[in-house]
């Protein structure tokens, strides 16, 4: 299928690459895009050279709406094809619109954690392989994807995380009395998950990873060391993620919530299995799930996909100007992005699409 993307004037075209940065897009920066999937997740990146990666493509169906989301994105950033896809786990929320995405714009090379599937999500196994032919790679933890310019480097994918510690990372004191959860189901395990450094600025997404894999990520050793961008994985819900040993470690700057209206924040983790260790008396976890986020040291502010229709107490969301969706569940309404721009000395502003509301922060070194 043919497409014409409009560039804007001024933009600087980049003719080593498949892609051009997008209207708005200072030169030399990095930009990120997370897409209203409504509770999946996509999240597409476009390097200070012009090349594009995209995490995961959200749900099928409903008109293919995310798939559309995604392309009406990428015409955003004026990307003629899609250079990397990253498809974090079988789940439709997930892999769900890589079917109509890829017959709407063209897809370069696709990765994955491999083969390991329940029953339940085989057919879309079977679809990523019918898309991916020749194109695919079976990722582990410690490989990285060149990204123009940027590093983007895979933390835990099936099997063992990552074994040296990044950004800084090293023994964690925060151990000593956490709090232990049982495994989640294996397709939140078999997780591939990221981190994304370029300059002084630190990002990780790590999909729906559970808090069992969290903790092998955390403990005794904090691998991943401290970070200034935060997508928090299972959508903001936290009920088997998010364990204060990793978030409080990590000491996100900013948080971005990739919730859908009814689903992520509202949530709430006990009615998951805890874990006891005899002579240990485990540290209290916040249930709230915003809460525990704010709450995490460091953290300066918290930007959600949606306001969650669960629990829309204001005290258990974020301020209103950092919220980029209202509506209900809707193909129709415009599916606002949250979108970033990344500069090589760390400093990254955060803009809502709904209101243009935007914030700079310096990241801390």
């Amino acid at each position: 299928m043919k497409r014409v993307f409009a560039m804007a004037l001024g933009v600087l075209a980049l003719t080593a690459s498949s892609a051009t940065l997008g209207q708005n897009a200072p030169a030399g920066n990095l930009q990120i895009y997370w897409v209203d999937v409504e509770g999946g997740q996509a999240t597409l990146f476009v390097s200070p050279t012009g090349e594009s990666l995209l995490y995961d493509t959200g749900y099928p169906g409903n008109g293919d709406r995310d798939a559309k989301r995604i392309w009406a994105a990428a015409q955003k950033a004026g990307l003629r094809q899609l250079d990397h896809v990253v498809i974090s786990h079988w789940h439709g929320d997930h892999v769900g619109g890589l079917e109509a995405l890829s017959k709407m714009i063209p897809i370069g090379k696709l990765y994955d954690h491999g083969d390991g599937v329940e029953q339940a999500d085989r057919a879309r196994l079977d679809m990523y392989k019918s898309i991916a032919g020749n194109k695919r790679t079976i990722v582990k933890a410690g490989d990285t994807i060149p990204f123009g310019g940027a590093t983007m480097r895979v933390l835990v994918s099936e099997g063992p995380v990552i074994s040296t510690p990044i950004n800084g990372g090293g023994p964690n004191p925060l151990c000593a009395n956490a709090v232990n959860m049982a495994p989640a189901g294996p397709e939140n395990i078999r997780m591939v998950g990221l981190s994304l450094t370029y300059g002084d600025f630190k990002f990780a997404s790590l999909g729906d990873l559970d808090w069992s894999r969290e903790m092998e990520l955390a403990c005794p050793v904090n691998k991943l060391g401290s970070v200034n961008l935060y997508t928090i994985n299972r959508h903001g819900g936290l009920d088997n993620s998010g364990a204060p040993a990793l978030l409080s470690a990590i000491r996100p700057q900013v948080i971005v919530v990739n919730n859908g209206p009814r689903k992520g924040l509202g949530a709430r983790d006990d009615r998951v299995q805890r874990i006891s260790v005899p002579g240990v008396t485990p540290a209290p976890v916040e249930p709230n799930g915003y809460l525990r986020m704010k709450g995490t040291p460091g953290v300066e502010d918290v930007w959600q996909g949606h306001l969650s229709m669960i629990d829309s107490d204001p005290a258990h969301n974020t301020p209103r100007d950092m919220i980029a969706n209202f509506e209900d569940n809707n193909v129709d309404h415009p599916g606002n992005l949250i979108s970033a721009s990344v500069g090589r000395d760390g400093r990254f502003t955060i803009t809502n699409a709904r209101n243009g509301f935007s914030k700079t922060y310096t990241a801390r070194k």
